[in-house]
């Protein structure tokens, strides 16, 4: 059963009521709210999978061109500190949805077509802010957040989902359910998929509940999801509509259509890039061309460091804690909305959206339980003044801590236990046994610096362990699968 939710007064007017009527102020406050709020938007959310902060142009990539994300960058906000929930695929996804970190909900980082558990139902994703609100809604791509039907987006609130059920590296669960006209390619049948231990690297399609291809064709999932969506936003385009389209690229194995395969001296990663530029080109194109421009907020951003490309200046890649597993680009536009050509440097994050998209909707955010992200939209508006709303931003993944607070970036254990199940090592005599680097100023965090700020380090150890608390109290559970 779904819990309630209420939707929440986005000030607090008790102050401006000393001496003055408070009808009055009400009235006041209330129009001045309204005259300020921008009709509410269409809204398309792009999320790639392991594309690394340095695998976009206008954050420095190399080797091929994304003239598609940059304009989005010229024509609204780049975002230099944005943080993901998770280094990787599934408990990433879930914050982003959910507002919530991944360890809050109980979510595996990573799920796999044998594991038992799910999103719950309980859980309320942006979907599900957008749907009591008229608003249609579609995931069209990976969604990795249990594929039994009872966990699949259209149990989360999406109206239509079409897309891979988890990772282009995992295999086919015997047990899905196959359309009564799906399309089996590479001598597969029916008693085969039955009978077989499923190869890796062959996934299923779906389209809403059913598998319709299998082994799906990896090379046109990009063009594949790119036409759904455009579809979508046209059938579409005389309502509000919510389109969440998490790409299965640049995730390896890696696949490119015929038109992009060995286009770029980067080999096959440069092509799927590329590739994926094509297709915010395309989704950018058809908004224009159905006068939709200006009310629609278009989001780009991806759900880890890189795994086979580049986090550069940012140290590390996927799975990591340190800024190259969990600092991704993002792109925001809006058009007069959004200040075009702004670069945002607070730290903000995945977990905001779903808050961020309900004070922009007038959608209810769920007040019967924990939810971390917060409204970001004075930064997206860049408002003078607007800073982040995350006094500490944390995140906890495979028994490590990490904190990005103003200028630092705190990991209360020693270099080298960085990757999860990796015990960290004795701490070396002469080194501390946390890491502290001043982020604005070292960036790659090379030059640890815990020993010359021991004030800083008290503060972040206590609001790590606050936090580390705070999950472990107020933890919700996960789904589980029917027996």
């Amino acid at each position: 059963m779904r819990r309630h939710l209420n939707s929440t007064v986005p000030f607090n007017i008790a102050h401006l009521l000393h001496g003055v009527s408070a009808m009055l102020i009400v009235a006041v406050v209330f129009g001045a709210a309204v005259a300020a709020t921008p009709e509410r938007p269409n809204i398309v959310l792009i999320f790639t999978d392991d594309q690394g902060y340095g695998d976009v142009g206008c954050y420095g990539a190399e080797g091929f061109e994304t003239p598609n994300m940059d304009r989005m960058a010229r024509e609204g906000m780049r975002m230099t500190d944005f943080y993901v929930g998770c280094p990787v695929c599934s408990g990433s996804r879930t914050a982003l949805l959910t507002g919530s970190h991944y360890a809050r909900v109980s979510m595996a980082a990573v799920l796999f077509p044998n594991s038992r558990i799910g999103l719950h139902s309980d859980e309320v994703t942006i979907a599900e802010v957008l749907k009591p609100l008229g608003y249609a809604t579609a995931c069209i791509g990976k969604w990795h957040l249990g594929h039994q039907p009872k966990f699949l987006p259209t149990r989360q609130g999406f109206d239509y989902y079409y897309g891979v059920p988890y990772s282009n590296d995992m295999w086919i669960d015997p047990t899905a359910t196959l359309a009564d006209d799906v399309v089996l390619r590479e001598g597969w049948t029916r008693q085969r998929i039955a009978a077989e231990k499923p190869p890796r690297n062959k996934v299923p399609l779906m389209r809403n509940e059913q598998v319709i291809e299998y082994p799906t064709d990896q090379a046109l999932l990009t063009k594949r999801y790119t036409e759904q969506v455009q579809q979508f936003i046209t059938e579409h385009r005389d309502e509000p509509f919510f389109v969440y389209l998490p790409h299965t690229m640049c995730h390896l194995p890696l696949f490119a259509s015929d038109d992009f395969r060995g286009r770029t001296e980067r080999g096959l990663f440069g092509d799927v890039i590329e590739e994926l530029d094509w297709s915010v080109g395309q989704i950018l194109d058809t908004l224009q061309k159905l006068n939709l421009d200006e009310k629609t907020l278009v989001i780009f951003t991806t759900d880890n460091g890189a795994a086979v490309g580049s986090s550069k200046p940012l140290r590390a890649k996927k799975a990591s804690m340190y800024d190259g597993g969990i600092r991704v680009p993002c792109i925001v536009r809006w058009p007069g909305q959004v200040p075009a050509g702004a670069v945002c440097s607070e730290v903000a994050g995945t977990i905001d959206l779903l808050p961020t998209i309900a004070g922009l909707t007038g959608g209810a955010v769920p007040t019967d339980r924990q939810i971390d992200g917060s409204d970001i939209w004075p930064l997206l508006q860049g408002r003078d003044g607007a800073k982040s709303p995350h006094e500490a931003y944390v995140v906890v993944h495979g028994g490590r801590t990490a904190v990005r607070s103003g200028p630092w970036k705190f990991y209360p254990w020693p270099e080298g236990g960085d990757r999860r199940g990796r015990k960290p090592p004795p701490v070396q005599p002469g080194r501390p046994p946390v890491q502290l680097y001043d982020v604005t100023t070292d960036i790659g965090e090379t030059n640890n610096v815990a020993k010359q700020h021991p004030d800083v380090v008290a503060r972040l150890t206590q609001l790590a362990k606050a936090h580390q608390d705070d999950l472990k109290q107020n933890r919700r559970p996960a789904g589980q699968a029917d027996p």
